[in-house]
């Protein structure tokens, strides 16, 4: 019966990201008209849509989650989110100011294994399966950069103007940290409080089962996507 009700909620949390993954990278209208209208700097505003994007990231959020999920110390959370942080900061910068053009299909689908590849290494698959264990830090640090370049890469999709670029994609940079902070610490708080009961580590398996599934789908949409465009 346990087994019954735990398969279902698995089916219903991929449908839900079924639904959603289409817009993990999505742009609304209103932010789409002031990308390529906006002319010279505005630092606030590109603060701001940096941060949304983050909070409404999911592919991103789903590899943080994988990250922190076995991390129960702050020192060793604030490490590992250093160095995804280092990642995407520096290809987010490089990919725009040096307008290096990636699919953008091709590396949200990176994305997406960054997830499977999190999820498969929070079961212990690597020394299971492999019979050793890959440095996770830099491992974190490797796909920091492809999610800096997916970050690079949707900016690109715009045409705005390139005055006050760099002071622009410092503020965009800056939100995707501020929304980072902020969904982190919801997920802290929720992961806190489940780690009280005997649950977390009972069903930690099935969780990262259903991290992996859900990136394989993202995966999965992101190379379709590819292939049909």
């Amino acid at each position: 019966m346990k087994l019954a009700k735990i398969t279902k909620s698995i089916i219903l949390i991929l449908c839900c990201l079924i639904s959603v993954s289409a817009f993990a990278h999505g742009v609304d209208e209103e932010t789409q008209s002031f990308l390529t209208s906006n002319k010279g700097v505005a630092f606030g505003p590109f603060l701001y849509i940096g941060a949304k994007h983050m909070i409404t990231g999911y592919d991103h959020l789903l590899f943080l989650v994988g990250v922190i999920f076995f991390l129960f110390r702050t020192k060793e959370i604030i490490t590992y989110v250093t160095f995804f942080t280092i990642g995407h900061s520096a290809t987010l910068l490089l990919g725009v100011m040096a307008d290096i053009n990636v699919n953008t299909y091709m590396i949200d689908a990176i994305i997406g294994l960054s997830i499977v590849y999190k999820g498969f290494d929070n079961m212990g698959g690597f020394k299971k399966v492999f019979g050793t264990q890959p440095n996770t830090k830099a491992a974190v640090l490797v796909f920091g950069l492809f999610h800096g370049f997916g970050l690079a890469t949707k900016l690109q999709d715009f045409k705005f103007d390139k005055e006050g670029l760099f002071t622009n994609l410092l503020g965009f940079n800056l939100g995707v940290e501020i929304g980072q902070f902020l969904a982190l610490g919801l997920v802290l708080l929720i992961l806190t409080f489940w780690r009280q009961y005997p649950s977390y580590f009972k069903f930690s398996q099935i969780t990262n089962i259903v991290l992996m599934a859900a990136g394989f789908l993202l995966f999965g949409y992101q190379l379709t996507g590819y292939f049909i465009s």
